[in-house]
This record gives structure tokens, C-alpha cells and sequence, in this order.
């Protein structure tokens, strides 16, 4: 079927109306920007410019490219060809590739590869997924504090171009334990017969290959260092971190929990290029869950019939007031959630933070409960003036203390607090107002029989 000029993407168009103009940006262009660029095109149309370019460009575009993206390239690519792209890309870049490649592509992958290659992945992608162990990349330098400053640049020198990061390089001893590091400043000032021992650092700062991806990256942003040595359970060296991951996984990180708050499931793509069908799936779970939930406030609704009908004025208050509920709760919620995320606070602080937010919902409750007597007042007088002040005295107080609560409670249970979204507080306290509202108001406008 002869292709309609209609169908193009804009950058076809260029590509097809100015092949000249394309191809000197493709020579010209960061290899970010080139990513970005064979992101706008079909897989066939990406993988042909891709293949246009010369090996250490292919690696370098396809780094930045989005894992989906990869994906999508790597099932196009021919198994050499793909295997050339792989065996040039960084450590940690190539095993995270490899993670994403169905068990099928990873088997058809690993013959490519050189057999140092095939070991760095199978030893790097067994580490499980958000620890420092996954994060880490095997490209580094490591020296002995025995050997002199010239033969340390040596070392340096030869090993620089095949590795991520030489700035900082780690001292093992014979066991290959991390004893200290050395800054390659200090290198270059000293002396060249003066011993490696002589300028290293006394204390290194290193973390555990169980160690979370937030606490590495933690670490890393709070003592401003390139990279951190990651050391197995006998403190040998089998890795670095290095700035740039720690805050790709970072930026991963807060994606994930700006979904769970969202109460969306977790994508493996951009929201630009996901299907309807990915989409659907990863919002249904959440929102056919919620219904549950809502399904309680349904039923309190219904157990209140009788005062429902006999004060139909009270539904006039009932968005507002569950509404109040669930907003105190969901802002709780949300500064829980990022503090604990964060490593702000702690299981311990619970109690101290639980009084805080007493006093703070307290004062905010009876703020909101000011202004809504007068609108009591004005729809059906004292009576109804006093139970919605009540109402949203507790109703405030009650959601905070849920928001508050909530992510605690997840991250005792070694759930993700951040699983404590909006929709789920919302859900919770809408249940609990309803029961609260009503109730208050059968006590207050039903007077008992004489």
C-alpha cells in the first residue's frame, strides 16, 4: 500500500524533504537530544538512523533512551547488532537493559556477548531490584596502598577510558576488602615515589549491596561525593554508585510514588507513549477497590435513613463536610508520606507527631467549623448550626489523624507508605464522616419521646 504524505510525523517530513539537514544534526546533536529525537520516529524509521551512526554513537543514544524505547529497539536490532550496542554500554546501563528483556531476548542475547560481559550481567542482575547491589556498576578503579603515586596514574591511565568514573578511586587490600579511597587531585599534587597510603583518605564512606536505592542516594546527596563504594557482608569492594544513577533512581523513585498517590499502577513507559489498554489496566485495580470502600458510606447513608427524611436539609451539608474530611486527610497523608520517603521521620516519631497533629487539626477543625455555623444558622437554624460545627470539628480531626496515621501504619507492615494516597484517605474518612455526621445529628434533632 503506497504510504499517505497525511500519516507522516513531522519528522519524517524532514527527514524525507531535507535527508541532509538530518543527517548533520544526527553527526552534530547531543546523544541525548538524538534519543529524544528517534522517540518521535516509528521503531523501523529509529532503528534505521540509529544504525546510521558509528558504534560509540549507537551506545551513546541508546543510553538515553526511555526503557521502553530500548525495548522496542532491542526486539527490532539483530542479535549481533544488538550484542555490539550492548557490549559497549556501561555496567550497571547494560544490566539494566538486560532486566527489561523478556527471559526469550536475554537467551538469545547472552552468545553475543563476551564471556567477561555474560558474567558482569548474570553477577549485576542478580541483585534484587532497589538496592544499592542493582544500582551499582562494576566500571571502577581500584588500587593497592602499597604501590607509589606513579604507578597509581599508571593504573589510571590505562584503565581510565573503560570506566565511569576515575575522580575518586577506592584502596583494597589482598582480600580486595575496601580499606580507603584517594582523590585523583591528590594523586596528581603528590610526589610520584610517594606511597598510595600516604594520601588516601582515613575514612571512606561506603554502603551494604542490600542497602536501599533511597539511602544510597541519600547518602550520596547528603555528603556530596561522585560516587559510593558498595561492599558485600566481609567489606569487599564489588561496586560503585556514582551520582548520575542515584538520581536517575531517585527521579524513578518519586515517579512511583507520585502514581501510588494517584493510586496508579506502575508504568514501564511514559504516559505520552502508553496504550489505552496499559492505561486501563494499571487504573482499573484502584478504582473498582475504591468502590468498596465507597460502598460504606453508601450504607451509613441508608442506616441514617430515618433522619435523612426527616431532615432533608442535612444532605445540603454532606458534601461539604465528607469533603472537609477527606482533604485534612489526604493533606496529611501527603506530608507523611513524602517526610517518611525522605528519611524525615521515623517509626518512633509516630507518637510525637500523633499529639502535634491532635493540636493542629484541633485548631483547624474548629476554624472551619466558625464558618460553617453561619451557614447553618442561615438553612435551618441552631439545631443544624450546632451539628455541623460538631461535625466538622471531629470530621477534620478524625481524616488528619487517618492521613497522619496511614503511612505508618504501611511502612510497619513493610508496604510502601506512599500506597497511602488521596484516594485511599479520601475513601476512608468519606466512610467515617458520613457515620459522624449522621449520628451527631440523630443525637442532637431527635429529642426522645415524653
Amino acid at each position: 500500500m503506497k504510504e499517505d504524505a497525511r500519516t507522516r510525523t513531522p519528522i519524517e517530513q524532514v527527514l524525507r524533504e531535507d535527508p541532509e539537514a538530518a543527517r548533520e544534526f544526527l553527526d552534530t546533536a547531543y546523544a541525548v537530544d538524538i534519543a529524544t529525537f528517534l522517540e518521535e520516529l516509528p521503531p523501523q524509521t529509529a532503528e534505521a538512523q540509529l544504525l546510521s551512526l558509528p558504534l560509540a554513537r549507537q551506545t551513546a543514544v541508546f543510553r538515553y533512551l526511555k526503557p521502553g524505547g530500548q525495548v522496542k529497539l532491542a526486539q527490532r536490532l539483530e542479535r549481533g547488532q544488538l550484542a555490539q550496542i550492548v557490549s559497549a554500554m556501561n555496567a550497571d546501563d547494560r544490566t539494566d537493559l538486560f532486566n527489561r528483556l523478556s527471559p526469550e531476548q536475554q537467551e538469545a542475547l547472552l552468545p553475543g556477548l563476551a564471556q567477561a560481559a555474560r558474567e558482569d550481567i548474570r553477577r549485576l542482575a542478580g541483585h534484587a531490584e532497589g538496592t544499592a547491589g542493582a544500582l551499582m556498576t562494576s566500571d571502577y578503579v581500584a588500587l593497592r596502598s602499597d604501590i607509589t603515586v606513579r604507578e597509581a596514574l599508571d593504573v589510571l591511565r590505562r584503565e581510565a577510558p573503560d570506566k565511569e568514573t576515575i575522580y575518586r578511586t577506592y584502596v583494597i587490600d589482598d582480600d580486595r576488602r575496601l580499606v580507603s579511597s584517594v582523590r585523583l587531585r591528590d594523586l596528581i599534587l603528590a610526589q610520584p615515589e610517594t606511597r598510595v597510603s600516604e594520601v588516601m583518605i582515613s575514612e571512606t564512606l561506603a554502603v551494604g549491596v542490600e542497602d536501599s536505592q533511597e539511602d544510597v542516594a541519600r547518602k550520596i546527596a547528603r555528603y556530596d561525593v561522585i560516587a559510593v563504594p558498595v561492599v558485600d557482608s566481609d567489606g569487599r569492594l564489588v561496586g560503585i554508585v556514582t551520582h548520575d544513577d542515584a538520581l536517575d533512581a531517585l527521579q524513578e523513585e518519586a515517579t512511583e510514588d507520585f502514581h501510588r498517590i494517584g493510586t496508579v499502577g506502575k508504568l514501564s513507559e511514559s504516559v505520552r507513549n502508553a496504550s489505552m489498554r496499559t492505561l486501563y489496566r494499571k487504573r482499573i485495580f484502584w478504582l473498582a477497590l475504591l468502590i468498596v470502600g465507597n460502598l460504606f458510606s453508601g450504607a451509613g447513608i441508608a442506616y441514617f435513613e430515618e433522619t435523612i427524611s426527616s431532615h432533608v436539609g442535612l444532605l445540603f451539608f454532606l458534601p461539604l463536610l465528607i469533603g472537609s474530611s477527606g482533604n485534612a486527610g489526604s493533606q496529611s497523608a501527603t506530608l507523611m508520606v513524602r517526610a517518611i520517603a525522605t528519611g524525615d521521620v521515623v517509626m518512633r516519631d509516630w507518637g510525637r507527631l500523633l499529639g502535634r497533629e491532635l493540636l493542629v487539626a484541633l485548631a483547624l477543625g474548629l476554624t472551619l467549623a466558625l464558618a460553617v455555623s453561619a451557614i447553618g444558622l442561615l438553612r435551618g437554624g441552631v439545631d443544624i448550626a450546632l451539628v455541623v460545627s460538631l461535625t466538622m470539628v471531629l470530621v477534620v480531626l478524625v481524616g488528619s489523624l487517618i492521613g497522619l496515621s496511614l503511612p505508618f501504619l504501611l511502612d510497619r507492615m513493610k508496604l510502601d507508605p506512599a500506597t497511602a494516597s488521596a484516594p485511599l484517605v479520601t475513601t476512608i474518612a468519606d466512610a467515617v464522616g458520613v457515620i459522624i455526621f449522621f449520628t451527631i445529628a440523630t443525637v442532637v434533632l431527635f429529642q426522645p419521646a415524653i
